[in-house]
């Protein structure tokens, strides 16, 4: 169903920064932030798991093909995660 993922960090007031998941769907897939987080909740320490999930049409890359984290956090760079958090 996930095409692709990245989790870069956004600015958070209490603790600098947390993680956030951008995460590519399959064309024609649907799934929720919340089912998201179920998957990936058992393989990460409770401070790793992301605080937030955004869908995105694509990762952007680089001219070599890599994730473009540096893009990524510049297109997230005024995210507020969800209060709670």
């Amino acid at each position: 169903k996930i095409k692709e993922a990245a989790v870069i960090g956004v600015s958070h007031p209490k603790w600098s920064e947390r993680p956030l998941a951008c995460v590519v769907l399959v064309e024609g897939e649907t799934l929720t932030k919340q089912e998201v987080l179920d998957h990936i909740k058992p393989s990460l320490a409770k401070w790793q798991i992301p605080d937030d999930v955004v869908f995105i049409p694509e990762v952007p890359k680089t001219s070599v093909g890599k994730f473009s984290k540096k893009t990524l956090r510049e297109q997230f760079a005024d995210y507020v995660l969800p209060e709670g958090n």
